[in-house]
């Protein structure tokens, strides 16, 4: 578990234009944005697409996690 925490995850969106880094504790470590989808007409677009990466980069911790800690727990007799 705590290797697993220690880790780093990157999600992106808008072919790679926005990236977003974190932890194995769901911490979002940093967001980096390509100055192309930085345009003020246009905001919507870059909160959709941070928040797009900030999911994909979730979404491969919760893999991980399930992945790892299927490991640990295949073959026991768990109530849940």
């Amino acid at each position: 578990q705590e290797a697993l925490n220690e880790q780093v995850f990157e999600g992106t969106a808008g072919g790679g234009m926005v990236k977003v880094t974190v932890n194995g504790q769901r911490e979002i470590l940093n967001v980096n944005l390509d100055e192309s989808v930085v345009d003020p007409e246009d905001i919507e677009m870059l909160q959709d697409l941070i928040v797009i990466a900030t999911n994909d980069a979730l979404k491969k911790v919760e893999d991980t996690t399930s992945s790892t800690m299927g490991k640990f727990t295949q073959g026991m007799n768990l109530p849940f």
